[in-house]
């Protein structure tokens, strides 16, 4: 057995890989620990984690020198802890998914001598995973071309994105079939944040389609919790079927049943969908530095298996008729479900528990460790 430390920022599309190989590596009779911020109460809750450890951390951006100053110090302090932490420990390996809670601990690793692996989720790569390279052995990526990426000089390895144990189950389901007096499930989801601009959008796009086609469908949509009556009244005017949650437990399984899924671009859902095989829309996060969730969205797109959509430029007419276009051509989102399906990577965790693995036992012989 050997010890690996987890680190991630402490939202959904960071925790969520991080959780599918500590699944993966529990799996292969290995310890798992994470190391996060406190945002992990929202969305780690059922980490398998052995223990999880809160390491303070901070971002220094911005140009108060006083704010840049107590940054610095809030990130010594982050190194301090988890050097303390890890050198209790003495993991085998530590791996990274990146946001700047990682760069405290990633950067102790270094410090004792932990090789460490790089995971990057989004077509471009993160700012925190970029100035933490310099630190690691290996740079596994979620997408054959990542931007910023050709830059760096270590080891790089396309794994894909891994995608949690209930999500890999759903990657042989058919595409559900489409007729022309059946319901169309439609899925509207803006991450683990929600999405207020698809809370407006959609709903009033939905209104305008003719009343044959709306009857027809049932949405689910996730909304912010103080948008959920708001929305609500938008479909009860357009006698629309729908379904609102401020977070869909069971999104992936949804997904698998819909005939389309509206939402944001971030790289767990551009992941989920691949694996799944299911179309989409994707209103890509405007103001997103560097422009990773319109990276993402356009590798769907360029794959054959869904469309972009900027919000700058998007209407509730725009949008309308592009549904309207779509969800009466059963053969073009059935062309897209395959498509889609056919970027998935389902093995990602797998690849990336192996190379976690391949780096631990070098460890191991180096200090002089017995292997199993």
């Amino acid at each position: 057995m050997k010890t690996f430390v987890l680190i991630a920022g402490g939202t959904g599309g960071h925790l969520f890989p991080a959780m599918a190989l500590a699944q993966e590596l529990i799996r292969r009779g290995h310890a798992v620990e994470l190391m996060t911020d406190h945002r992990v109460e929202s969305y780690g809750a059922d980490f398998p984690a052995r223990r999880i450890h809160i390491v303070p951390a901070a971002t220094p951006s911005g140009r108060n020198p006083l704010k840049l100053i107590g940054a610095g110090m809030t990130i010594l302090r982050g190194i301090g802890t988890a050097w303390n932490v890890l050198r209790k420990l003495r993991p085998d390996a530590v791996i990274g998914f990146g946001g700047y809670p990682t760069f405290p601990p990633f950067v102790a690793a270094n410090l004792l001598g932990i090789p460490g692996v790089l995971h990057e989720q989004n077509a471009v790569m993160g700012r925190a995973n970029r100035a933490l390279a310099r630190f690691a052995d290996v740079l596994a990526m979620s997408f054959p071309v990542t931007r910023f990426a050709e830059n760096q000089t270590l080891e790089k390895v396309v794994t894909g994105n891994p995608v949690r144990d209930r999500v890999r189950p759903l990657a042989g389901k058919p595409y559900p079939g489409l007729n022309q007096k059946g319901t169309i499930r439609l899925v509207v989801t803006g991450g683990s944040q929600g999405a207020r601009a698809l809370s407006e959008i959609v709903p009033a796009a939905i209104a305008l389609l003719p009343d044959d086609l709306r009857h027809r469908l049932h949405i689910l949509q996730q909304a912010r919790a103080e948008d959920i009556e708001r929305v609500a009244e938008s479909y009860r005017q357009s006698r629309t079927s729908v379904e609102l949650a401020s977070f869909i437990t069971d999104l992936p399984e949804r997904i698998a049943d819909a005939h389309l899924v509206i939402g944001r671009a971030g790289a767990s859902t551009v992941t989920e969908l691949c694996v799944i095989g299911r179309p989409a829309i994707l209103i890509p996060l405007p103001g997103a530095l560097d422009s990773d969730q319109k990276h993402n969205a356009l590798f769907l797109q360029e794959g054959g298996g869904g469309w972009v959509a900027e919000q700058a430029t998007l209407s509730p007419q725009s949008l309308a008729t592009r549904l309207q276009d779509l969800l009466t051509d059963p053969d073009t989102l059935t062309g897209a479900a395959a498509a889609a399906r056919a970027l998935g990577q389902p093995r990602a965790v797998e690849k990336l528990a192996d190379i976690a693995e391949m780096l631990a036992g070098k460890h191991s012989r180096i200090e002089g460790r017995p292997t199993p």
